[in-house]
């Protein structure tokens, strides 16, 4: 299937695939000998369901069928990296089908089973300083875990990578003109003092959307991170964006220091930040809630019917990045680099 190439890239301007249930239930069966109830997930470009087959649980996932094969391959090898290294990370395993396969590819796209990862999303549950910190933590095990990880896939271009922020510029007349201007103002600050200072930091693969709607934690426990979902936005990119974009999601809009500091300090604790870093955070994390604002009302309007699940994170967003502006910048760049030093004693 051909498609016109788009400048938010076809993966973003078209809508998820459509594959009938009763045709997905006769894949699984043929495929894994699976069998049981499939249940919608909501997604932003693939088709996903919860298989329940009454003593387990998977998820089913076909891939929207303009992600190339490399990419595909990508996700699913970097899910087997990091079980091979943290096998204690709770995220999704890969279920071999019948003659091997990882991957089925059919004209819709490419079909995967995989594990079931059982929690409460982190969006429904309070936040809290502990959910920040247990966050962090989880956070830098799986930088971790893909820290060795290379892909030939990794350097693609994907508009909601924090480094691609000029990339945002084709979608602006279709904003409002007050987030017009935010996004063009920021966007000269970007270029000229953050990309010439991103250039310079670490670089890996990262996970690159951890954000509440992709954690779960136990309910009875909140502080004990159950699950780590969606790998389509994997990236290689500065890893300190990847902080950024969990970041972006936990500013308290009461005291944005609440939740960063013990975010910040739990993945510094585990994987240690360098000062420049620290310093760029701030930037980044306004960087990430402008490219939220900009993709989802971009993608909203083109897609009325999914909107709610596409603007779900928008509020958080704007609220955020008005704490941020009336925030002394200064103040909380100290409160980070504390909190850094004494999670290293």
């Amino acid at each position: 299937m051909t498609h016109t190439s788009h400048p938010a890239g076809n993966l973003l301007s078209l809508p998820p695939p459509r594959l009938a249930p009763q045709a997905l239930a006769r894949l699984a069966q043929t495929h894994w000998g699976v069998t049981g109830k499939l249940v919608p997930l909501t997604s932003e470009r693939d088709l996903n369901h919860r298989l329940e087959t009454g003593a387990t649980n998977f998820t089913l996932k076909l891939s929207n069928s303009v992600e190339p094969a490399a990419m595909t391959r990508f996700q699913t090898a970097a899910l087997q990296h990091v079980a091979a290294c943290d096998p204690g990370l709770p995220t999704p395993h890969v279920v071999p089908a019948r003659d091997g396969n990882l991957i089925i590819p059919l004209p819709e796209g490419a079909l995967r089973l995989l594990s079931w990862c059982p929690g409460t999303p982190l969006a429904h549950l309070p936040r809290s300083a502990a959910l920040a910190t247990a966050t962090g933590d989880a956070l830098a095990r799986l930088t971790l875990a893909l820290k060795g990880f290379r892909d030939p896939a990794a350097d693609h271009v994907l508009l909601w990578d924090i480094r691609r922020f000029a990339l945002l510029k084709p979608l602006l007349p279709t904003l409002p003109a007050a987030l017009q201007a935010e996004v063009t103002t920021f966007g000269a600050h970007f270029r000229d003092r953050i990309a010439p200072m991103l250039a310079d930091l670490p670089t890996q693969i990262v996970h690159a959307d951890f954000n509440p709607h992709n954690l779960l934690a136990d309910a009875g426990d909140p502080t004990r991170i159950t699950g780590i979902l969606d790998f389509g936005d994997m990236v290689q990119t500065p890893r300190i964006c990847d902080l950024a974009v969990a970041a972006s999601y936990l500013v308290d809009p009461q005291d944005p220091a609440s939740l960063l500091v013990p975010l910040v300090a739990a993945y510094n604790a585990r994987l240690p930040l360098l000062p420049q870093e620290i310093a760029l955070l701030p930037d980044l994390i306004t960087a990430r809630m402008l490219i939220t604002l900009t993709l989802s009302g971009w993608r909203a309007a083109r897609y009325p019917e999914n909107a709610d699940y596409i603007l779900r994170n928008a509020p958080a967003s704007r609220a955020g990045l008005d704490a941020l502006r009336k925030t002394e910048s200064a103040a909380l760049l100290r409160a980070l680099h504390l909190a850094c030093e004494r999670s290293q004693t």
